[in-house]
């Protein structure tokens, strides 16, 4: 009676397990807009899709995108493209070493060179495509942090 009663407990432990491990039914493309345009309405924001199809909206004066990945749904990407124009060669160096330092300084997000002008993202994995409301905002303060910390070592 008590191996059968262990072997039922050991049973129903790895079923659950082998529940939890099955991935989440994946989202479309559609369902992923809707989910960051009605949270960024709820948030006060004015957001739209952009001609990628990526969510678009404005903090601050300055225009930001939430990507949108059906592939990997649980990756989540703020964009902050062209927050600086590189203007010469010289200046391309100091932005190395202000990017460089930037990164260092500030948890998650980053600033990097695309083309000739500046880009910040956060980039982040979460267990499911919802759970980015609850990082939404530290991930923007740290989003502006790293841009804030990159024009810091700019002026310097």
């Amino acid at each position: 009676m008590m191996r059968t009663l262990i072997l039922s407990a050991l049973l129903l432990v790895a079923f659950q397990t082998v529940a939890y491990a099955q991935k989440p039914e994946k989202m479309t493309k559609e369902q992923l807009q809707k989910m960051y345009l009605d949270y960024l309405k709820e948030e006060g924001y004015v957001p739209r899709l952009d001609e990628d199809g990526d969510v678009q909206f404005k903090s601050e004066g300055s225009t930001y995108f939430i990507q949108i990945n059906v592939d990997d749904s649980e990756f989540f990407r703020i964009g902050f493209p062209n927050f600086w124009k590189i203007e010469n060669v010289e200046e391309r160096q100091k932005v190395l070493v202000a990017a460089d330092h930037a990164n260092r300084a500030t948890k998650v997000a980053k600033v990097y060179v695309m083309k000739d002008n500046v880009w910040g993202s956060i980039e982040l994995f979460l267990a499911t495509p919802q759970d980015f409301k609850s990082v939404f905002r530290r991930s923007m303060s740290a989003l502006k942090t790293v841009v804030d910390t990159f024009v810091k070592k700019m002026r310097e």
